[in-house]
């Protein structure tokens, strides 16, 4: 059989959301989860079963799939005995009493409604449109705010989820299209037809990106359980590696981290193999996270590859020409091994990544895909002494498509068109990557600890905000400790607060404060995080300390693309 010659290039979408469920209550305080099931996963799905020649690595974490499963749960108990459903917006769209015209919970499901992208979402629809300007009306003029008919609220709550649903279900799905074209005087058996279609599609994603990897179209990847950063768990001061002079917590050891960083990777494997039935050979550090103590724990789990940003990358050749006289620097189109650790690291190329995360939104589609192939052509053509490049492009899966027109549709439809049959690039997977290696793999004596976000970690960590956020945690963790070595706890309690800690320990809250992001989400991020504490306390029987009362960060800034993406290069480093 000739080999195949052609440059290999690997897609990696990452599908993350963290935990927004209130784990005593059972109430989803935020609807990301299941709006972009509608929205993402599913288009992420069918542009790749449209295209059986393309090739891509889907990586999920875990909490994000536990959440798939209590939404279809919580809508299956809904339906067989009317137990209420735990997400507001999802059980007011087939609530049969809708708060009072002008009450307070009226205006808050109002302001709810209006929670997505303005030019791309609202206004592309007319009716939502006019929705968006009349609720904007009677934010306004409180004095006739009672007289706004419930059908009013009834439309808007059936716009929001029209206007979040995927571009391929919109183009294609029956019940959709007649809702879009009634557009108006929705009735009960309109909203109830809408909650099948949104129940339909999560329950399709399990068995479609199952289908896609047993194809062999798709590697399925995953991250550590919570999303944490497995490198600060393991080391706190591991963040001075990239940065020597970053400004630390008060705590400067998060005691236990080691044992609290295998939990999240052997939870994580539990859960993916329950939602897809096999074992991830890669794993997606949260982040692109990595540290050499890293490297040497996935190893130790099983896994073969991971993969980060450049930037860490580029630090660690640095280092190895500083420290370790090495002479030539190696490219970063291929894989490495870092000392004797024999996990395979794959390194994103930013550039690359970050044009479609935050260039080519406004770009018509085959000129932004024949830009990008066109800069993939040329790294995949320069000369590297006969070895062959390995280009990885690797984003979010999620969050750039609201950006685009369409969710994206024709960029992705484009994309895969052009690459799926490219005469001298191909779609692969890491996994393949690992069992026909196309070269070797470039061999330095240390990783640099840093992350895909400007190869730091100053993203979590170093912030006034953030190390005032690391210190409840670590407060919090001393007494959790002091709580499981007591003796006074059941074993269904200790499990729950494992589960509470792994919740806490996530990536996400630390991600969002400080000042150069927006108030509002900034507002929405301390207030979960310090509700997951206080959970904490309760479960393990302390009293949560008065500093957990006191928000943590106001946010204010107005970051691209609202701050859930960040450029893999700080704009103002220097390589």
């Amino acid at each position: 059989m000739v080999s195949d010659s052609r440059t290999p290039v690997v897609l990696c979408w990452h599908m993350h959301q963290p935990v927004y469920q209130d784990q005593s209550s059972g109430e989803f305080l935020f609807p990301w989860v299941y709006l972009h099931c509608i929205k993402d996963y599913v288009d992420m799905a069918a542009h790749l079963e449209a295209h059986p020649d393309a090739r891509a690595v889907v990586n999920f974490a875990p909490v994000l799939l536990e959440q798939i499963e209590e939404y279809l749960v919580q809508i299956e108990r809904w339906r067989h005995d009317g137990s209420p459903m735990g997400d507001p917006l999802l059980a007011a769209l087939v609530s049969d009493c809708l708060p009072e015209p002008g009450s307070p919970g009226f205006l808050e499901l109002m302001e709810k409604c209006l929670r997505a992208n303005a030019n791309r979402i609202i206004k592309r629809f007319s009716p939502y449109k006019r929705l968006s300007e009349l609720a904007g009306f009677y934010r306004t003029r409180p004095d006739i705010q009672r007289y706004i008919s419930w059908q009013f609220l009834a439309d808007l709550l059936v716009w929001y989820h029209l206007g979040w649903m995927g571009e391929t279900v919109r183009r294609n799905h029956p019940v959709i299209q007649s809702l879009q074209e009634k557009s108006h005087q929705f009735s009960m058996e309109d909203r109830r037809a809408l909650l099948d279609v949104i129940a339909e599609l999560m329950a399709s994603l399990g068995p479609r990106y199952r289908h896609l990897a047993q194809s062999g179209q798709v590697e399925l990847a995953m991250s550590p359980w919570a999303h944490p950063i497995v490198p600060l768990l393991l080391d706190l001061e591991s963040a001075s590696e990239a940065i020597p002079d970053i400004k630390m917590p008060e705590h400067t050891d998060y005691a236990g981290g080691t044992e609290r960083a295998v939990w999240h990777l052997k939870q994580g494997r539990q859960v993916f193999h329950r939602f897809f039935g096999e074992e991830p050979a890669g794993c997606w550090a949260s982040e692109g996270a990595l540290s050499q103590q890293t490297l040497s724990l996935l190893h130790q789990q099983g896994f073969r590859w991971s993969a980060s940003g450049d930037s860490v990358a580029h630090n660690s050749i640095r280092l190895a020409q500083e420290q370790f006289g090495l002479k030539k620097s190696p490219d970063i189109h291929q894989p490495f091994v870092f000392a004797d650790e024999p996990l395979t690291v794959f390194f994103r190329d930013d550039g690359l990544s970050d044009l479609i995360g935050f260039t080519y939104a406004d770009w018509h589609a085959e000129d932004a895909v024949g830009d990008l192939v066109h800069h993939i052509e040329n790294i995949a053509s320069e000369n590297r002494d006969g070895d062959m490049p390995v280009i990885s492009v690797i984003l979010d899966g999620e969050n750039a498509w609201e950006y685009y027109p369409e969710n994206g549709y024709y960029f992705l439809d484009e994309l895969y068109r052009v690459l799926e049959n490219h005469s001298s690039l191909r779609l692969t997977t890491y996994k393949e990557l690992l069992q026909k290696p196309v070269c070797s793999a470039a061999q330095l004596p240390h990783l640099v600890a840093g992350s895909w976000i400007y190869g730091t970690f100053s993203t979590w960590i170093g912030d006034p905000d953030k190390n005032r956020a690391w210190d409840l945690l670590c407060e919090a963790k001393q007494h959790y400790d002091r709580a499981m070595d007591s003796g006074a706890l059941s074993a269904e309690q200790k499990e729950q607060a494992s589960r509470q800690l792994g919740i806490c320990e996530g990536s996400d809250w630390f991600w969002w404060f400080g000042d150069y992001n927006p108030a509002a989400v900034v507002r929405d991020f301390e207030h979960l995080y310090r509700r997951h504490l206080t959970s904490l306390y309760e479960i393990i029987g302390n009293p949560a300390p008065a500093s957990l009362f006191q928000p943590l960060s106001q946010g204010g800034g107005e970051p691209a693309r609202g701050g859930a993406m960040r450029p893999g290069h700080d704009a103002g480093a220097t390589e």
